[in-house]
C-alpha cells in the first residue's frame, strides 16, 4: 500500500474538504443499504489524511489540533458515520507518540505514512462499567504474549490493518496490544445493528490466543501518571463529530426548505423559506451550531497550548475546555437534527429521503459517553479548582 504524504496543516485542510464533498454524494444511499464504506476508505487511506499526526522528525505533518478537530468537522457533515470510523484511529497514534519506544515509533509512523489503518478492540460488555477491561495479555517464556478477549463497539476493526487492543498483563495494569487484522486467532465479526452510524461496522473482535511479540506491546496505565492530553485529544474528535453531523443537518435542512417545502397556509408568503417562523428557528439553530463551532475551536486552542506546556494545570484547562465542547456539541446535533423535520414539514419524514439518518447518527454517537458527568467536572472545576480524573473520557 502505498499513501500521499501530506505536507502541511493547509494541505490537510484542503484535502478533507475535497473528501468531505466526495463522500457527501453517496451518504444517504450508504446508510440506507447498509452499504459498507470499503471503498471511501481506500480513498481516505490513499489520501495521506490518516498519517497526519505522524511527527515531522518522523516525515508527518504534524497538525495543530484544531486542524485535526477541523478535519473531522468536515468528514462528519457529510458522513457521521464515515467520521467516526478513523476516531479511535488517532487515538491510537497518540498512544505510540506517547508510550512507544523509538523502535516502535519508528516502525508504526512508516506503517501510517504508507496508508494503512488502526482500528478498534476496546470497550467490552457484559463488564461492571466501562473501565472493567478483562481480556488478558499472558507472558509467555519467550517474552511475548498471548491475548485473550472479546471486545465489543470495535469501530474501524473490520477496516483495519492494525487493531490496537486494551487489555490488561501483569498487576492488572493496562496495555495495548497492537495486532494485525488477519493474525491467527483474531475474528472481526459484523455484527453491529444500530440504528444510526449504521454503516460503521462497530461489531464484535474475538481474541484466541493470539500471539503478540513484546514489542507491539505498550503500557497505556502510564499515561494515566501524569499530565496527559489522551482523553482530551479523544474526546477533542468526538465533540468535532457532532459539530459535524449538527452543521450537515442543518445545511440539508436549508436545502430542503428552499427547494422542496410548502409554505404553511396561514403564513400569506409564497415559500416556505420566507415563513417568518421558519427563519427565525433557523436561526436560533444556527446560532447554536455556530457556538458549537467555536466552543470546538477553542477547546482544540486550549489542547494545543495545553501540549506545548503540559502540566496538571494545562491539561485539566484543556479536559474541561473540550468537555464543553463535546457537551454543547452532543445536545446540539441532537436538537438541529430533530428540528429538521419541523421545519421541512411532512415529505421530510420519507423513508426514501433518508433525512433521518442525521438525527439516527446523532443521537447514536452521542451515546459514546454520557455529558451529565462532563458538566459535572465543569461545575466542580469552576466552583472550587477541583482538577478533572485522569481517564481516557475527559
Amino acid at each position: 500500500m502505498s499513501a500521499h504524504v501530506i505536507a502541511d496543516d493547509a494541505e490537510a485542510l484542503a484535502v478533507a474538504r475535497s473528501l468531505a464533498d466526495g463522500f457527501r454524494a453517496g451518504a444517504g444511499a450508504r446508510d440506507s443499504e447498509r452499504r459498507l464504506p470499503r471503498a471511501e476508505l481506500e480513498r481516505l487511506s490513499a489520501s495521506g489524511l490518516l498519517a497526519v499526526t505522524v511527527p515531522a522528525e518522523h516525515g508527518g505533518a504534524d497538525v495543530d489540533a484544531t486542524t485535526l478537530a477541523e478535519i473531522f468537522r468536515l468528514l462528519a457533515s457529510a458522513d457521521g458515520s464515515l467520521a467516526q470510523i478513523p476516531q479511535s484511529h488517532f487515538v491510537y497514534v497518540n498512544v505510540i507518540r506517547r508510550q512507544g519506544t523509538a523502535e516502535q515509533r519508528k516502525f508504526f509512523f512508516a506503517e501510517l505514512l504508507a496508508g494503512r489503518r488502526f482500528g478498534n478492540a476496546q470497550s467490552e460488555a457484559g463488564t461492571r462499567h466501562v473501565q472493567d477491561i478483562r481480556t488478558r495479555l499472558t507472558p509467555r517464556p519467550d517474552g511475548s504474549f498471548l491475548l485473550t478477549g472479546v471486545k465489543h463497539y470495535s469501530t474501524g476493526a473490520l477496516f483495519a490493518d492494525w487493531i490496537p487492543v486494551l487489555a490488561r498483563a501483569d498487576h492488572d495494569d493496562l496495555h495495548v496490544a497492537y495486532v494485525p487484522r488477519d493474525a491467527p486467532g483474531v475474528t472481526v465479526v459484523d455484527d453491529w445493528d444500530g440504528m444510526g452510524q449504521r454503516t460503521t461496522a462497530s461489531g464484535t473482535v474475538h481474541l484466541t490466543d493470539v500471539p503478540v511479540p513484546a514489542d507491539r506491546v505498550l503500557p497505556h496505565h502510564l499515561t494515566f501518571r501524569g499530565p496527559q492530553l489522551h482523553g482530551a485529544v479523544a474526546q477533542l474528535l468526538h465533540a468535532a463529530i457532532d459539530v459535524g453531523i449538527a452543521d450537515g443537518a442543518l445545511a440539508e435542512a436549508a436545502e430542503f426548505v428552499r427547494t422542496k417545502s410548502r409554505p404553511w397556509f396561514e403564513s400569506g408568503v409564497d415559500t416556505a423559506a420566507e415563513d417568518p417562523l421558519v427563519i427565525q428557528r433557523f436561526g436560533e439553530l444556527a446560532v447554536g451550531t455556530w457556538a458549537s463551532r467555536a466552543l470546538l475551536r477553542e477547546a482544540a486552542r486550549t489542547v494545543e497550548e495545553a501540549r506545548a506546556d503540559l502540566t496538571d494545570d494545562s491539561a485539566a484547562e484543556a479536559s474541561i475546555a473540550v468537555a464543553a465542547a463535546k457537551a454543547h456539541a452532543a445536545r446540539t446535533a441532537v436538537e438541529v437534527a430533530d428540528a429538521l423535520f419541523e421545519l421541512a414539514g411532512t415529505r421530510s419524514a420519507l423513508n426514501s429521503l433518508n433525512l433521518h439518518r442525521h438525527w439516527r447518527d446523532a443521537r447514536t454517537h452521542t451515546l459514546h459517553d454520557p455529558a451529565r458527568w462532563k458538566i459535572q467536572h465543569i461545575g466542580r472545576y469552576v466552583l472550587s479548582g477541583t482538577r478533572p480524573p485522569r481517564h481516557g473520557l475527559l
